[in-house]
Parts: structure tokens; sequence; C-alpha cells
């Protein structure tokens, strides 16, 4: 089969479905053409052609700051339709094409090749009440700038208005939608490699050394990971909790890993980042020799922490669940998550994790020390981690799902069906 993969970071969500593709070409060589449009980047994949299109300038300050977003997606559509042109000329013509519809690449692709099954990612749909804008009273968005919010559904409305095939990650996600466009998109969950991410008795209680942190056997360590360090995350909530949890857990070190960048929500008002905004109101509150900021860490660094964890703090508003969500489940952490729907959908309270409101940093200061203080319940919520994501979130399940849903839209199988062996004719006697 002939696959066109767009998204403006390869390989993006793709990474996993495109090595289960390559497997198969590996099985059978020449099953799959891989094709992938992306913005220009140093990643490569191997059997995998990369095309890239000229990341299109910023936007003119002058535009309307409704329009801003749409007006670099229209630019990103134009950029990839140019670049699906010059494929096409090449002469390959996909059998279905695969990409997020976030950043607008996919808009124009249905008029390159025409019939040609689009199957979408649906991240998320942006309202005025009841998901991320206006959650956090801390941070309110003044009546003006909702022209904003809807304005970014641009490219959303766009998407389903050209009635092809779409899926997305989570119930939750899928329930931002309205319903009318919920019968466009398939609930895939995504899954994590249980292999890789898995449970490590031996680790949990050795000693770990990572850049500036060191935790000896003897200490607790409490993890938290976001992209970026800032409020859509719950980064505020986890440092003001953080003065009582030092102090009562004389023991406890703390790692943060994530950026000082911005990728959900607005920037601090005076500038600079949210660390630093939380360091300024904290002061000399936080003995800082036993919290560490470690910046974006490699994978297996992470990994080493969430299995050497103790407790892991996961909050966010709500909003589009991380992956780190699903691999600290998967390593059989004890997860302390935020009362959203985006947490609630893996995190349930006294199961698999505990649970807290995603504001209260006094609430979120009592049910860390819980999950250290209470071993035998700790236990349980490790196995209860271990248990769910076993039960919702193999990449198997997930490779499989999605695999099937391509056939669905195709009406063609990816593996093509083994030839059977040609039966030798008897010898007869002269």
């Amino acid at each position: 089969m002939n696959f066109l993969f767009v998204h403006q970071n390869f390989p993006g969500q793709y990474l996993h479905l495109l090595r289960s593709l390559q497997a198969d070409n590996q099985r059978q060589e020449g099953t799959h053409q891989l094709v992938f449009m992306t913005e220009p980047n140093q990643n490569h994949l191997h059997g995998v052609r990369k095309v890239t299109y000229a990341k299109p300038p910023p936007v003119s300050a002058s535009t309307v700051l409704e329009a801003r977003e749409y007006e670099m997606a229209a630019r990103r559509a134009h950029a990839a339709y140019r670049g699906a042109l010059q494929i096409k000329a090449l002469g390959f013509k996909p059998d279905i094409i695969i990409g997020h519809h976030g950043w607008g690449e996919m808009l124009h692709l249905v008029d390159a090749f025409p019939g040609v099954p689009v199957l979408g990612y649906f991240e998320f749909y942006y309202r005025i009440h009841g998901t991320d804008v206006n959650f956090d009273p801390e941070f309110s968005m003044p009546e003006e700038n909702f022209g904003v919010v809807r304005g970014k559904n641009a490219v959303n409305l766009l998407a389903l208005a050209l009635e092809q095939y779409g899926q997305t990650p989570t119930r939750w996600q899928h329930s931002t939608y309205p319903g009318w466009a919920q019968k466009q998109i398939r609930i895939i969950e995504e899954g994590v490699d249980l292999d890789l991410c898995k449970p490590d008795p031996q680790a949990r209680k050795a000693a770990l050394s990572i850049g500036p942190l060191t935790v000896g056997p003897e200490q607790n360590l409490v993890t938290y990971v976001a992209r970026n360090l800032e409020p859509y995350r719950g980064f505020h909530t986890f440092m003001r909790a953080l003065p009582r949890i030092l102090a009562e857990r004389p023991e406890v070190v703390v790692s943060l890993v994530g950026g000082d960048e911005i990728s959900y929500g607005a920037p601090p008002p005076g500038g600079g980042s949210w660390r630093q905004v939380m360091l300024r109101e904290l002061g000399g509150q936080l003995d800082l020799s036993r919290v560490h900021f470690l910046g974006k860490v490699p994978y297996d660094q992470h990994l080493a922490l969430l299995k050497r964890s103790d407790a892991h703090v996961y909050l966010s508003y709500p909003f589009v669940a991380s992956w780190s969500l699903r691999e600290a489940l998967a390593c059989g952490c004890v997860v302390v998550g935020a009362d959203t729907e985006t947490v609630t959908e893996f995190v349930r309270h006294e199961v698999n994790g505990l649970v807290t409101p995603a504001l209260d940093h006094t609430r979120l200061a009592q049910s860390v020390l819980r999950a250290l203080e209470d071993t035998k319940l700790a236990s349980k919520l490790r196995k209860g981690a271990r248990a769910f994501a076993q039960e919702r979130l193999g990449m198997d399940d997930y490779i499989a799902n999605y695999r099937a849903y391509i056939e669905e839209i195709t009406g063609k199988p990816l593996l093509p069906p083994k030839a059977k062996p040609r039966t030798r004719k008897k010898a007869t006697a002269p």
C-alpha cells in the first residue's frame, strides 16, 4: 500500500505506526511505500522517504489576532499542496493520506489527490466554557479574547468539512467535539511499549544520579514531568505544594522534568519563565538542594526517573493527556493526578492512583504525603497502575486497532495474503 503521512514535525504521533509498516516491508519487501511530508528537521527513519516543504514565514503583527493562527495554517496548507504536486509529478499516488489536522497542511491535499481517503488526527476542539479556557480563575481570559479561542477552531471546522475520516486518542478529547462532528472521529487509544515502560523493583530503592539530582537508597523521590513547566500542567500548584512536602518528609528529593518555554496557554505577564515566577513567589520556602530542575532529559533518563519514583504528580487543566501519564502508569508509578477528565479517564482514585483537586496545593500536598507514608496503599496503587496499562495501553492493541481502521477505510489488506505453496505432482513410472 502507498502511504502519505503529513505532520509539521516528523514523525509526530506516527513513529510506532511507521515502525509497524516498516516491519511489513521487512517480512515482505516492497509491501508499502512510505512517504512523509514535513517541515525541515533533523529526524530520519529508515525506510521512510521524507519530503520537506518550506516553513512558512511568521504572520504579520498587523493581522487581526483572531485570524493569525488560521493564516499560518493557510500558509502551511499551500506549502503542503505544492509539495504534494511535486510528489504526484514523480508518479507517486497514495492509497491513503494520514496526518495531523492541527497545523493546516492537510486542508488542500484532497485537491492534489482527488478520491484518496484522508485519515486525520483530531486532537482537541476549543471551547469558551467547560475545558481549558477559564478553568483556572488565577489566569482567567478576558471576554474580548474569546474570539481568539473560537478562531482556533477554524482548521478544525475546515478539516471536518472535508467529510473524510478522523481519529483521536481519548474519550475526553472526542467529547470536546460537537455531536455532529463526533460521528467522523473514531477513538483509537494510544499505547506505550509495555516491555520498555515497566516496573523495575530493583531500581525502586536503588541510588540514582541524573545531572544535579542524586537520590540515595534511603530517600524518597517525588517526580513531575511536563513538556514545559507551565500552569496548564499544574506546575504552579505543584510548586506551592512542595514547602509542606519537604518540611514533613526530610528524606524527600524532588525532580522536575520540563523546559522553560510555552507549550500551552500564555507566558507570564511580566516576561521570563513560569519557573522564575514560582521561585520568586516561594522565596525561601523551598530547600533548593532537594528540588532539582532537570530541563528536558533523554528518554532513558525519563524512564529511569519514573521507575525510581515514589510518587509521581500529574496535573492538567481539562485538555490533552500527555504521553508521560501513560508511561508513568505502565511503569507502575504511584500517580497523584488532577480531578479533571483529562486525568480521570486514566486514573481511578485509590484503584490505580490518587485523585486530588487540580488547583488545590494543600490537598495535593496531603495526597503526596499519603502516597509516601501508606506503603500498603502505595503497593496496591502500583499494581493497579500496571494492570490498567496492560488492559488499556498496550502498544500492540493500539497498532492493531489503527491498522484495522486503515484496512476498513481503504478496503485493502495491509499485508497481501501469503501465496499458497505449489504442490508437486507425484512422479509417475515411465
